[in-house]
């Protein structure tokens, strides 16, 4: 009687761990309509806002005509953008955690954290691409409109290309950060609250902090606040300037995602 040889079982490796991660990404349903929401609303709003600055121009009032920005106007679309990118990205670990499926993917990468980053690079890469793209079709969308009045400007003025690209920086730090809160909270609907409150209740309680004597030094140093400084041509008055705000907002990031891995590395499934 022969004895039968078995083949090892594949060696796991970073590089299958994203190729794993990128197969389940790109197969679910919420991943191709949560990432349509974010472009369409992008553009859609980038045509809108860019057909009434330009419709209503010759109407405008002298100081609104002074503070019109052709830069920021067709990009505006970014903020309901990001909850469409903050959903997915909860979404991407808690959908697992689910469906259980969360048990055969850390079976299969026992280490664990490698799942965690190939979860967070296969998203933030795919975020990262689309919404680039789509802030650079904006805002020649916008050009094109503004064109009509003469009152455009190019990608090679000042301040335009760092913000242009600048939305699709954002808006992937955004997403890292809800793969954070799902890892740590492991639920879709406390991930998503804590996103969002983050997102858009943290600037809220910041403008009644600015009514107090230290608000104003505390206000700029709140993560969005600090993130969105790289969207502005100028710098609020004490506010960050826009490489050191998106660098704070990235320094909170991973300071989420480490707390995600040690939470990932600690718990049980």
């Amino acid at each position: 009687m022969t004895a039968t040889a078995t083949a090892p079982p594949p060696r796991v490796t970073q590089v299958r761990v994203l190729s794993s991660e990128w197969i389940k990404l790109r197969t679910l349903r919420s991943t191709f309509w949560s990432l349509f929401a974010a472009v369409s609303v992008m553009i859609a709003l980038s045509l809108l806002f860019s057909w009434v600055f330009v419709a209503q121009w010759d109407h405008m009032e002298p100081h609104r005509q002074a503070d019109f920005d052709p830069i920021t106007i067709p990009l505006r679309g970014w903020f309901f953008a990001q909850l469409a990118v903050g959903v997915l990205g909860v979404m991407v670990i808690t959908g697992e955690y689910t469906t259980g499926m969360i048990r055969a993917s850390l079976s299969a990468v026992p280490k664990r954290l490698p799942v965690l980053w190939a979860k967070a690079a296969v998203f933030g890469a795919v975020v990262l691409v689309l919404t680039t793209v789509t802030s650079f079709v904006c805002f020649y969308i916008g050009q094109a409109f503004f064109s009509t009045k003469h009152i455009g400007t190019t990608i090679s003025a000042p301040a335009a290309l760092r913000i242009v690209i600048g939305v699709g920086l954002y808006l992937t730090l955004v997403g890292l950060l809800a793969v954070a809160f799902g890892t740590l909270l492991r639920s879709t609907a406390g991930a998503i609250a804590a996103v969002f409150g983050v997102l858009l209740v943290l600037p809220v309680v910041g403008e009644v902090l600015n009514l107090t004597s230290w608000g104003t030094h505390v206000t700029p140093y709140l993560p969005s606040n600090a993130g969105q400084a790289l969207l502005q041509v100028k710098p609020d008055a004490g506010g960050l300037a826009p490489w050191t705000g998106i660098g704070l907002f990235a320094l909170y990031i991973a300071v989420a995602l480490a707390a995600a891995a040690y939470s990932l590395k600690r718990r049980d499934a």
